[in-house]
């Protein structure tokens, strides 16, 4: 009777000590996919961004879509200005300005930066794509160009888009937006940065 007793108490050990595995194990790999998710997206977040910044020195305008901004990064040309002296400096008396162009394509390709691919969202089922906004708004008496490109963490999280792993990690949301830029303040920095 001690022997059944004993192997009975041994599985019970057995099964909690396997519960207790399983919900240490499991905000920890939550969390590790989060970070490296996250980081994976954020990189792909400023890939984007640059490309809206060499697109609006372009065109001075953002583009409201991805086939917009490959276009005119594929097909377009980047204006440098060199200036060598001080134009405001009245005592200057050396003053040099010249103007180059430059295939936007060629420093697109001096990035790393996949055009093709830009619009994806890292992990994301379904070749889903990034939301991408641009327009224009008044700020502060002035005509300002405004852009926002984004997604949802749900799209990106696997497994673990559902909101019951908040409770590992209070400022998780997957219906919160991981982006750059605000469509209501001209501004291009991205929530990871605050």
């Amino acid at each position: 009777m001690k022997l059944i007793i004993s192997l009975v108490l041994a599985a019970v050990i057995v099964f909690l000590g396997y519960l207790l595995y399983l919900n240490i194990r499991e905000p920890i790999a939550f969390q590790k996919v989060k970070n490296q998710r996250e980081d994976v997206v954020v990189a792909k977040l400023k890939e984007i961004r640059t490309a809206q910044e060499i697109y609006r020195d372009i065109t001075g305008t953002f583009a409201n879509d991805f086939d917009s901004l490959s276009h005119v990064l594929t097909y377009d040309s980047i204006v440098f200005e060199n200036i060598i002296g001080d134009p405001d400096d009245p005592t200057n008396s050396v003053f040099i300005r010249t103007i180059t162009k430059s295939a936007a394509i060629d420093s697109v390709k001096a990035l790393g930066m996949n055009l093709d691919s830009l619009r994806y969202i890292p992990y994301a089922k379904d070749g889903a794509t990034f939301e991408i906004s641009a327009d224009t708004m008044t700020y502060q008496s002035t005509l300002v160009n405004v852009v926002e490109v984004g997604t949802r963490w749900k799209n990106f999280m696997g497994k673990f888009a559902s909101i019951r792993y908040s409770k590992y990690d209070n400022s998780y949301n997957p219906n919160k937006m991981l982006k750059f830029g605000d469509m209501n303040a001209p501004n291009i920095t991205g929530n990871w940065e605050r």
